[in-house]
Formats: C-alpha cells, structure tokens, sequence
C-alpha cells in the first residue's frame, strides 16, 4: 500500500450518509447522557410505566402526598430481585442495584387497599388498575393481598397496564422516595 491514497470515494456515499447520521445521533445521545449525569437531578426514562425521556428529580421540601409523582428507591429484598431476574427493573444506583422507579403514590399510611381484580383506596376504585394474573411472557404475577398501609410507607401505581408497582410488591417504604418526578422533555408513544 505504499504511495496509495485512499479517497473519500472509496467509501460509497450511501455509506458515508449513514456512517454520518450515527455519529450525529451517537453524540446527541452521548452528551444528554453526560449532561443528565453531570446535572444529577437530571433521569432517563427508558420504561414504559411513564412517558419515556427526561425526567427530573425536584427534591420533597413536605411530607409526600397522595397522587405525588415519585422517584423512589425500591428496597433489596426478594420481590425485587425476581423482578430484576424477570426484566421488570432496570440497574441503577440505588441500594441492590436498582434504577429508581417513577410512581404515582395512591395511600398513604392509615389508609386501606384493596387489592382484586383492580385496586380500591378506602372503597374508591383506582382508574386502570386491572391487576394482572400474567405477565407478558405469560409467566404468574402474585398480587399483593392489600390492606392497611403501614406507617412509613406508600403504595404506588402506574396507570400503564404492564406496570410493575404496589399491585403486586405492596407498599414501599416512603424514606425510599428521592423525590418529585417532573416530565423535562418526554414522548408517550
């Protein structure tokens, strides 16, 4: 090869298009990656539970409420990691490994769950929450049983169907919450 020069033609234009746009999408997506990073506060959602996109995380400065969009940590315990081995959980920076969810709290401690074909909060039926029996690989989802949340704790819900929340692992603890979730720039297909 000594004394060949190699021409930009050497490379047919389609190629070197689409060699283009993915240098240009790859660093679109690698620089919101770092700015989320760098921002802390800053999320990407990549679930289907919520719009997906840019989310951020606005801090609680008052005891959370119901119907209170939340980024929470869920707890390391046996509910979580089937549901991480399942593909339910993403990886993330939270305790055991797990990306923070985004849920809409729905009770609160003293208050009382119902958990059947849907969900009912002190005999007020929560809208889409049909509780499913299987998941979408066909596999069995054991619904929580419901009752009386405890103190410290919320129960959460996602209106998307699929949704993995409170319907099927029960309350959370609410010293998990890191705080409201607040739509930055977010596309719901």
């Amino acid at each position: 090869m000594t004394g060949e020069t190699v021409t930009r033609s050497a490379m047919p234009k389609k190629h070197r298009t689409a060699a283009a746009r993915m240098l240009i999408v790859g660093s679109i997506i690698g620089l919101a990656i770092a700015a989320a990073g760098a921002l802390g506060n800053l999320r990407i959602n990549l679930t289907p539970s919520e719009p997906l996109g840019f989310w951020r995380i606005v801090p609680l400065d008052r005891p959370v409420r119901n119907s209170d969009r939340v980024f929470i940590c869920p707890p390391d315990d046996a509910a979580m990691r089937t549901a991480r081995g399942r593909g339910y959980l993403r990886f993330g920076l939270c305790e055991g490994g797990y990306a923070p969810l985004i849920k809409t709290v729905i009770a609160g401690p003293g208050q009382h769950v119902s958990v059947a074909d849907s969900v009912r909060v002190d005999g007020r039926a929560i809208e889409a929450s049909r509780v499913r029996t299987r998941d979408g690989k066909g596999r069995p989802l054991n619904p929580n049983s419901g009752g009386v949340v405890p103190p410290g704790m919320v129960f959460l819900h996602s209106s998307f169907s699929a949704s993995f929340d409170s319907r099927y692992f029960g309350p959370l603890p609410s010293s998990g919450i890191l705080g409201l979730a607040q739509p930055v720039l977010t596309y719901a297909p």
